[in-house]
């Protein structure tokens, strides 16, 4: 039988021993022998018993104690251990939380690039912070680490969550060299999760089913703003990261280009993409919609396009439509790479619009210049084709720009 108001009020003290009134769901309340009425509940984590005090009666009231299970048996199922967020609550240490050490692990990274800053934030914030942020970091535990990455799994962001599992590794370790951790409890999670995809990203190299995918693309049926990403993402094969934050400023489409600044690439060097006519077609298509904010895809969940879409989110849709496995956002990358090499268009031309690293610096800055007028010719050839395949026409190989 639960716990009723009367039965507490009744409860005597046994002058021999401590006894236990059962109330559900492992709340109890414990008589002391001095006439004491403490309510407690029993819970399992990790393996192991433990114990919470909810509070003393008739200061804590039944339905105040219960109201406390009920929060604690959440915290539980969400993999957290209600008996450490109640030490971290009664020591004040908020300067050894796992969200304070994050943020001064970050802070602490001022070679970052922006857009790798930014990327590492928005991990922490919208899937780790909610969950771990107010743990102490020297009791976190790799179940509860675990239990966080799972969720990001279970949406099927196999990438992100290993990625995310690195980024609270790091700041894990920065605890330790710090003194405020003890060991990096992200190393027992070895093998835990699903593997995300090694080495190159699943691409479509095979021109029908090219053109299938484009067409897919075009019927996707999200968002407007995705929609675009999705469709321009094939005529510029750009890192995701560098399209989702693509920003309106970086665009000048009378002279079709677009220039992405030397902190937001992965290889810290100024890009330029040449635009085709398509590109500027669905930058003018959008930009009634976003052209007087700062980021060409500005997520709805910000306010004056402040926020822009996830660089998980062409990733996300192209799942979405059926090509798991098979193509990836990435992946238009090596799509391009593997058709415009087999016709026949120049390496270092390819590898330029790729931005991909040229070890030798002089050699870098003359291909920069070098290969600008070939790489227009080359992005509207490469255009003119998907056009091409997306329509259903003969497949053919295109041909190269003189």
């Amino acid at each position: 039988m639960p716990l009723s108001d009367t039965a507490i009020k009744n409860a005597k003290p046994n002058p021999d021993k401590l006894y236990k009134l059962p109330d559900e769901k492992g709340m109890y309340l414990l008589v002391h022998t001095n006439g004491g009425k403490y309510f407690r509940l029993d819970y399992r984590f990790s393996g192991k018993r433990k114990t919470l005090a909810l509070g003393i009666y008739p200061e804590t009231t039944l339905k105040a104690a219960r109201d406390k299970r009920d929060t604690a048996k959440k915290q539980i199922a969400d993999g957290i251990d209600p008996g450490l967020t109640r030490k971290i609550e009664k020591t004040g240490s908020a300067e050894n939380t796992f969200a304070a050490i994050a943020k001064e692990f970050m802070a602490a990274k001022p070679n970052w690039s922006e857009s790798h800053r930014k990327h590492v934030n928005e991990c922490f914030e919208r899937d780790v912070f909610p969950w771990l942020g107010n743990r102490s970091i020297k009791e976190l535990s790799a179940v509860e680490v675990l239990t966080t990455l799972r969720r990001i799994v279970d949406r099927g962001a196999i990438e992100t969550a290993a990625r995310t599992k690195q980024f609270i590794g790091q700041a894990i370790r920065y605890g330790i060299a710090t003194g405020r951790a003890e060991r990096d409890v992200t190393a027992d999670l070895r093998g835990a999760l699903p593997s995300p995809v090694r080495g190159h990203y699943p691409a479509i190299t095979e021109p029908k089913p090219l053109g299938q995918l484009l067409r897919d693309i075009d019927a996707y049926n999200g968002g407007f703003v995705v929609r675009t990403a999705l469709q321009l993402q094939p005529l510029i094969f750009a890192r995701p990261a560098n399209l989702a934050a693509a920003e309106w400023a970086e665009f000048d489409l009378e002279a079709a280009e677009w220039r992405i600044a030397s902190d937001k690439m992965k290889m810290k060097d100024a890009h330029i993409v040449p635009l085709s006519t398509q590109a500027i077609a669905l930058l003018r298509d959008i930009q009634p919609l976003t052209g007087n904010q700062q980021y060409v895809f500005a997520s709805n969940q910000g306010q004056n396009g402040e926020k822009h879409i996830s660089r998980e989110s062409i990733g996300m849709a192209i799942r979405r439509m059926g090509y798991q496995g098979q193509h990836t956002a990435h992946g238009f990358r090596t799509t391009a790479s593997t058709l415009l090499h087999e016709q026949g268009f120049h390496s270092d031309m390819i590898e330029r619009q790729l931005a991909h690293a040229e070890r030798n610096r002089v050699k870098a800055a003359y291909n920069r210049a070098q290969h600008l007028a070939e790489r227009r010719k080359m992005m509207q050839s490469w255009a003119d084709y998907l056009d091409g395949l997306k329509n259903g026409a003969q497949v053919l190989p295109f041909k190269k720009a003189g």
